[in-house]
């Protein structure tokens, strides 16, 4: 600030700022009450200020004829100049206005991404970026970055998205996960108890689902159980079969990522392996976006969470 204000700087001679805008507003319409419908206010208030202004002034700034207002040439003068440096300032206020609204960002990311992996982070967030508002959509469906329909994008998979700039930022691995109170501590336990299903989009190259890792343990998938007792349990979004394995209801195939922390308190346990590769999650934008720096803050704000952690 000591650069922008100068210390031989001394105080403006200006009137009220409300006297200016009511007789700017009134000299446009040529009436105290058009001009009083405009700023929202009394037709005597507009005529009051006006008053004030002529007596700070000491001329008159209107000829005030029946049902009519004329401009003295004194009054065509500061109304031009009112004019004039009112639409400079309000250009100014659009422009920082269209600045701030430049400044929202928004990241799509699945909902179990989003859930257990950004919104635990967000007070760090906005403590890193207070200018940036981080517009946060939740969808297993792919957005189109190059249309615009998002900023950022948190995306599982290989990265080789055409027309995307990408970057790597952890691999991805899921594994059997359970509340330890059932106890499990052999593949074969697994017959005893519900296997927890959810789903996985169609565009995914390769999903951690229970027969492919059935395959890569080695061993024969259960067959499918007679009673509904001991029927499996099946949920469209990652977060609810989380919710179903911490309460005991079974056991569920996790990301490793997104169960961190209820591994790391141990309301959650890998009784064994082996843990599917499914890929690595990456940054994705619009090629050239990655360089705007609304979207560069957030970016590097996203890899360095991943770093730290």
């Amino acid at each position: 600030m000591s650069e922008i204000i100068s210390p031989t700087r001394s105080a403006r001679r200006l009137p009220p700022l409300s006297a200016l805008r009511a007789f700017e507003a009134a000299a446009a319409h040529a009436s105290f009450q058009r001009a009083a419908a405009e700023l929202s206010v009394t037709p005597t208030a507009i005529s009051h200020q006006v008053r004030g202004l002529e007596s700070t002034l000491g001329q008159p700034l209107f000829r005030r004829l029946t049902r009519q207002l004329v401009l003295t040439p004194a009054g065509l003068r500061l109304f031009h100049a009112l004019r004039e440096g009112f639409d400079t300032l309000e250009a100014g206020v659009q422009a920082v206005r269209a600045r701030m609204e430049s400044e929202t960002v928004t990241l799509t990311a699945n909902t179990a991404f989003v859930a257990k992996w950004v919104l635990p982070r967000i007070t760090a967030f906005r403590l890193a970026c207070p200018n940036i508002e981080l517009r946060l959509h939740a969808s297993d469906t792919l957005v189109d970055l190059a249309r615009g329909d998002a900023d950022l994008a948190i995306r599982s998979g290989q990265g080789d998205w055409p027309g995307l700039a990408t970057a790597e930022l952890m691999p991805e691995r899921y594994a059997p996960l359970c509340s330890p109170h059932l106890k499990l501590k052999r593949v074969q336990d697994l017959v005893q108890h519900r296997l927890i299903h959810s789903d996985w989009q169609p565009h995914a190259s390769a999903p951690a689902l229970w027969p492919r890792w059935f395959e890569e343990a080695g061993v024969a998938m259960p067959a499918r159980p007679r009673s509904k007792a001991s029927a499996g349990l099946s949920f469209s979004d990652e977060t609810h079969a989380m919710l179903a394995a911490l309460a005991g209801h079974g056991v569920a195939l996790l990301s490793l990522t997104l169960a961190a922390q209820e591994l790391h308190s141990g309301a959650l346990v890998q009784p064994f392996g082996p843990a599917l590769d499914t890929g690595c999650y990456f940054l994705a934008t619009a090629k050239g976006r990655e360089r705007e720096p609304a979207i560069r803050a957030v970016w590097d704000w996203i890899a360095g969470q991943v770093g730290e952690s």
